[in-house]
């Protein structure tokens, strides 16, 4: 493996297509449903199964994007059926991230009640939030996932070589297990500005992709880290750039 990001090839568009499409879907929902409301702590008032729902749709149009070179190399190994099974393997990828919302809404929620903690103590949290995201960022383990995002032929070639109907799944929760460890750290830093900051998530959604697909993407990550730790010092003098456990009431878009 190079560790250099997986690119599209003629006759491998149309997957790659779908999965931007699906993105783009995502993304004029989240907009039409979310934009213009104020960045607010914890869970946006949601319960668990519209907060899973909303967390699945908002990491479809992260992470699409970032996904669909590595859809098309995929596509490359199927013969026959390209179309079911390239949404069973997108269906799996989605699968992990919305087994992920779980925790996100555990951490929302305890979160949010951090929000009304005294304004020092949201604060501290999220410094916290901004040094774990940044720390993590800049660790080996950060590297191997990024890695394995970026250049996924070996594991793609191993899972296609697998045997029975499961498969596309298995190889799409296979990517999305690696595309979570390298990007979680990305998606927390949402508790600290706010779930449904659009704002936020377009730039989050450009690092991610960047991250995964330009050149200086570990550079891009490294970056980002150190961006992160600064942040979490910064924090302590300007709280508004947490809106999300500051309430420093950042406009959603």
């Amino acid at each position: 493996m190079t560790g250099r990001p997986a690119t599209v090839r003629r006759g491998t568009a149309g997957p790659a297509g779908l999965l931007l499409v699906m993105a783009a879907a995502a993304w004029v929902w989240m907009v039409a449903r979310w934009g213009g409301m104020r960045a607010e702590p914890g869970t946006m008032g949601l319960e668990l199964p519209a907060f899973l729902a909303v967390w699945t749709l908002m990491t479809a149009a992260m992470m699409l994007p970032a996904t669909a070179a590595v859809a098309s190399l995929y596509a490359r190994t199927i013969t026959a059926h390209r179309a079911p099974r390239m949404v069973a393997f997108t269906v799996g990828y989605l699968l992990v991230w919305a087994v992920a919302g779980l925790p996100a809404y555990a951490l929302a929620v305890g979160l949010g009640h951090a929000a009304h903690l005294p304004a020092t103590a949201g604060t501290a949290v999220a410094a916290a939030v901004f040094a774990i995201s940044g720390v993590y960022q800049l660790t080996p383990l950060k590297d191997r996932c990024l890695a394995r995002c970026r250049s996924p032929l070996g594991l793609i070639l191993h899972c296609a070589a697998r045997p029975g109907p499961s498969r596309d799944l298995r190889a799409g929760a296979h990517h999305g297990a690696f595309c979570l460890g390298c990007c979680w750290s990305l998606m927390v830093l949402l508790a600290a500005f706010g779930l449904m900051n659009l704002w936020a998530m377009v730039v989050l959604a450009a690092v991610i992709t960047a991250e995964k697909l330009a050149p200086v993407g570990r550079l891009v990550a490294r970056a980002t880290g150190i961006a992160s730790i600064a942040l979490a010092i910064a924090v302590f003098w300007v709280p508004g750039l947490a809106p999300g456990l500051t309430g420093g009431g950042m406009a959603g878009m």
